[in-house]
């Protein structure tokens, strides 16, 4: 088996919860590493519509803006019915920006839906635990 713990680093974006409103997503700093995946989590769903966006920008300063669809690999799910629900949604980040982020946008929900979003940096520059536990 080939080591995959020692050369990720996952950060949440948004923590595990029910949601009835949108959610801006914590970022995650790319710096230092060559890719990213987002995971999406969906538990259950009871109601409204979420739907989901990969954004990004260069700087602390930068506005966010959403991903254009060339820098994504798959597609941004939107939950809207049970068909929706109890899935993985894997998204893979491709821009060249330095930070990232998952927004959920919802509508018209009362009890929600529950799920988390995690950006998982991959491919470091430099391996070792310096940096896979740094928080720059």
């Amino acid at each position: 088996m080939k080591d995959l713990h020692n050369n990720v680093s996952p950060v949440q974006s948004i923590a595990p919860d029910a949601y009835t409103a949108d959610v801006q997503g914590a970022a995650a700093d790319l710096q230092h590493y060559e890719s990213a995946d987002i995971e999406i989590n969906v538990g259950t769903w009871t109601d409204g519509t979420h739907t989901f966006e990969v954004q990004h920008r260069d700087d602390p300063a930068d506005s966010w803006e959403a991903v254009p669809d060339g820098d994504l690999q798959g597609t941004e799910p939107v939950v809207e019915d049970a068909n929706g629900d109890e899935q993985v949604y894997q998204v893979g980040y491709l821009g060249g920006l330095r930070y990232v982020r998952v927004v959920a946008t919802v509508a018209g929900a009362t009890s929600g839906a529950n799920y988390g979003a995690t950006v998982v940096r991959g491919h470091p520059r430099f391996m070792g635990n310096t940096l896979m536990d740094a928080d720059d």
